[in-house]
């Protein structure tokens, strides 16, 4: 039986509030000062319970209580994600639309999550881009799908590498979320309002270089990285002065009172399918690939589309800044934005395009976008 997904979702809920005065500590960078976080201290029966059981086990709080589930019969969906506290949302939210839509997964166990650690998660000394390769936060799950060991994989889109693994396909996108990165903050309530030197948190080089291109005073600190609430942690401890978090993911989270302001898509350009949620199964089980067509947001899956295709013509990666969001226009268009940037932020390249909202006039829009900056770039423009 699962672990209640209203349980889980308060026992990792982090709330950033402002303390008394008389109870604010100062971080130790430059000439700002961090007020510090309060974290509260959350409890439930279903909590505690599960506390006990872990008590004889070193293996972690999120792992005992959610990755050891009771089975009570044979499971019709078995799902597979990563084990942080927004994966485990996002296989929730798609347990529940799977219910809704089909009363034979209602019954208690017809659906299980199984949480599959991935290298991404392994490794959290180092920056992404250092670590290289694609499929960081993938791989391993991809394998337990093909393996046989899960029946579909519930993945953050963002994450997904430009080609998929042989045996499998990525059928459906649940719909999408806000696509805007959060500012979060609590001496400033935006970017341009940070004193020079100040130091801004990210994992990520599209953030870095959007945040220094336009705000070459700033600092970024590469390696900040873990799940949310670690991220948050760190802020507390002062390791940084403000970091910046896909508002979607603070969404799912219901987080979204840690935020001190939202970036337009104009200040910061959002990763290729931020905010978006796909699903993928094994190519020859149609059982699973019905189930999937029945939650596909056809408008998400197509944006999406239109965006891969652009990361892939410029065979994009974690050490590679790169941008792009599609979108409805109200004339019922596609409108594409892409960026490329170099690492440090002085160079900075964008392109859009418009057409019609078709799968394949979009996938076109999208090679065309980004052999357009390719050829404006040039060799040696990403300094890899």
């Amino acid at each position: 039986m699962d672990i209640a997904s209203s349980s889980l979702s308060q026992a990792h809920k982090v709330v950033l509030t402002r303390q008394p005065a008389s109870r604010v500590n100062s971080c130790s960078l430059g000439s700002v000062s961090a007020i510090g976080f309060s974290l509260p201290q959350i409890s439930s029966p279903a909590l505690n319970q599960c506390r006990r059981k872990q008590s004889s086990s070193s293996s972690g709080f999120v792992k005992a209580c959610v990755a050891v589930e009771q089975k009570t019969r044979t499971a019709i969906i078995r799902i597979g994600t990563r084990g942080s506290p927004l994966a485990l949302a996002q296989a929730y939210e798609t347990r529940e639309k799977l219910k809704s839509k089909h009363p034979e997964l209602v019954e208690e166990g017809a659906i299980h999550i199984e949480i599959i650690k991935t290298t991404g998660d392994k490794i959290l000394s180092q920056p992404l881009a250092d670590i290289g390769g694609k499929g960081l936060f993938t791989k391993e799950i991809d394998e337990a799908l093909i393996n046989g060991h899960i029946d579909i994989a519930v993945h953050s889109m963002k994450d997904v590498p430009t080609y998929l693994p042989e045996k499998t396909i990525l059928p459906c996108n649940l719909v999408r979320e806000d696509v805007r990165d959060a500012f979060i903050c609590l001496t400033a309530a935006s970017l341009a309002e940070l004193p020079a030197g100040s130091v801004v948190g990210t994992a990520s080089l599209r953030r870095k270089s959007q945040i220094l291109h336009k705000y070459p005073a700033l600092h970024v600190e590469e390696n900040f990285r873990g799940n949310v609430q670690t991220r948050l942690s760190k802020l507390q401890g002062g390791k940084v002065h403000a970091t910046l978090l896909a508002l979607a993911g603070l969404k799912r989270l219901s987080m979204t009172e840690n935020v001190a302001s939202i970036l337009s898509l104009d200040e910061m350009l959002p990763a290729v399918a931020q905010g978006a949620i796909g699903i993928a199964c094994r190519t020859d089980d149609d059982k699973m690939a019905t189930y999937l067509a029945s939650l596909n947001h056809e408008e998400t899956r197509l944006a999406v589309s239109c965006e891969r295709a652009f990361l892939e013509t410029l065979d994009g990666s974690c050490r590679t800044p790169i941008a792009g969001y599609a979108a409805k226009d109200e004339e019922g268009n596609c409108f594409f934005r892409g960026l490329v940037a170099s690492p440090d932020g002085t160079k900075v390249l964008e392109t859009s395009r418009k057409g019609p909202y078709v799968y394949e006039d979009m996938v076109k829009m999208g090679k065309d976008a980004g052999q357009e900056l390719l050829s404006r770039a040039g060799p040696g423009f990403f300094g890899n």
